[in-house]
């Protein structure tokens, strides 16, 4: 419901707030196009047709900048998304849980591995690296394992995530034991957070309709991924970037700080501007 933004996100979804002049769902879908995924499932709910709106043609807007001959605007607008591009559109009917939401998905993706990305979880990478995703998807490729993004937290901060606990594998990877969803500090098993990003085996659908409601009364997609180990190998990715939490305000203003300095319009004259700040 997006409620630490309100009264933003009143009328409009927090996953359409942006981040220098992109909204934070469409720096997601780029995050996937760049792994090579050609078919989007959004999951929304009341209240967002603005993500469904923001990836379809605007008709209206196109005409115009074409009218006025702002020609660059208007590539801007046309290629929000690639043509090659399937997006599918899923109402999940109630807040039910990210266990639940990907649930929802089971009908479109069937049996085949899948990637689950969370627009509030904004990753940046440094310049030449691959965007996250994609360096999830090719270890993927070369261990068939389902695969979460973790990072080390704060003790104190262990009741916000997922936290797992895991043993050396090879590389970055480690193999995960046991998963627990937002332990307190005294009892959580480790610092290693999963944040929103996963790679799936299309099993874990079978788990999720099994394991009924969990923390919060929702269906817990770390309740179905604990579950899954019980069959199959789970690995966890320390990967090469930056994880900004935009669905706090204090995150979501980091990750405007940073783009903006990256921005080729605006890097310069804010870096210049953040010299003056008191």
């Amino acid at each position: 419901m997006g409620s630490r933004f309100l009264p933003a996100t009143k009328a409009q979804p927090k996953e359409m707030l942006p981040i220098v002049d992109k909204p934070l769902i469409q720096y997601a879908v780029e995050e996937a196009v760049a792994a090579g995924i050609t078919e989007m499932v959004f999951v929304t709910g009341r209240n967002k047709r603005a993500i469904e709106d923001h990836f379809d043609k605007a008709y209206e807007l196109e005409t115009e900048l074409e009218a006025a001959n702002k020609h660059a605007l208007l590539e801007v607008v046309r290629n929000v998304i690639p043509k090659n591009i399937n997006c599918i559109y899923i109402r999940q009917p109630a807040p039910l849980g990210l266990g639940h939401a990907v649930l929802c998905a089971r009908p479109i993706v069937g049996n085949e591995p899948f990637a689950v990305l969370l627009a509030d979880d904004f990753m940046d990478v440094p310049s030449g690296t691959k965007p996250v995703l994609a360096q999830m998807t090719e270890v993927f490729g070369r261990e068939g394992q389902s695969i979460l993004a973790v990072h080390d937290v704060p003790r104190a901060e262990t009741r916000q995530y997922g936290i797992v606990s895991a043993k050396a594998y090879k590389d970055k990877l480690e193999e995960v034991n046991a998963i627990v969803e937002k332990p307190q500090p005294e009892v959580a098993p480790s610092t290693l957070a999963v944040v929103g990003r996963y790679v799936l085996s299309g099993r874990i659908f079978d788990y999720l309709e099994k394991i009924g409601k969990g923390a919060g009364g929702e269906i817990q997609l770390t309740d179905g991924i604990a579950a899954l180990m019980r069959d199959q190998k789970v690995l966890a990715y320390r990967y090469d970037g930056q994880r900004y939490d935009c669905g706090s305000k204090l995150g979501y203003l980091k990750a405007t700080v940073a783009m903006g300095l990256k921005h080729a319009e605006t890097g310069a004259g804010f870096a210049e501007f953040l010299k003056t700040v008191k």
